[in-house]
């Protein structure tokens, strides 16, 4: 049941004013915020890593000044299932960057994907072609930033900055944040 500012039930203690200047932040790291996928990095028209795999977690962290009229800064239930639908998106598939200038990459049935004397063939269903020019945990926090921003950008009024952090490993991750 909710009250009245001028009706608190007996036993509630104290008042705080919501005018009181301040940001609020709610972070979002839940276990299931992951998802697993190979890629492979290039780091110029002729190095490359080998494809390799890694197991992504996903963590974000929205910060404004204001809360709804039930105290919250966005709809809880839904900020999570969205996430979670970002990385099921990317879940158990190969991850290549459509724009990178030393990968040709043919989309058919199958996706071959070229660098150098290197050729691999993976089928289509299996594939995530990213508009990322690198597989790099830095693209895919600026990445997964614009699926959520553009999810989330009616909430601007209560939300200022987001913030994604992307972990390929334990200790080893990149974040990208901005204003909505």
């Amino acid at each position: 049941m909710c009250y009245s500012a001028a009706a608190y039930p007996p036993g509630v203690q104290g008042r705080y004013d919501r005018a009181v200047s301040g940001t609020y932040s709610l972070r979002f790291g839940k276990e299931d915020f992951k998802f697993s996928a190979a890629h492979f990095t290039v780091f110029g028209e002729d190095e490359a890593e080998a494809l390799h795999g890694h197991n992504y977690r996903v963590s974000v962290e929205l910060s404004g000044p204001g809360v709804d009229g039930l105290e919250f800064l966005v709809p809880v239930a839904a900020a999570k299932r969205d996430i979670r639908s970002q990385c099921a998106e990317l879940d158990e598939k190969v991850l290549l960057p459509a724009e990178c200038p030393h990968l040709e990459l043919v989309q058919g049935e199958t996706v071959t994907a070229t660098f150098g004397q290197r050729r691999y063939e993976f089928p289509s269903s299996e594939v995530v072609l990213l508009p990322v020019a690198n597989v790099t945990v830095e693209a895919l926090a600026r990445l997964f930033w614009q699926r959520l921003a553009d999810r989330w950008g009616s909430l601007h009024d209560r939300v200022e900055t987001l913030e994604v952090i992307v972990a390929e490993t334990r200790g080893q991750g990149a974040s990208y944040r901005r204003k909505l």
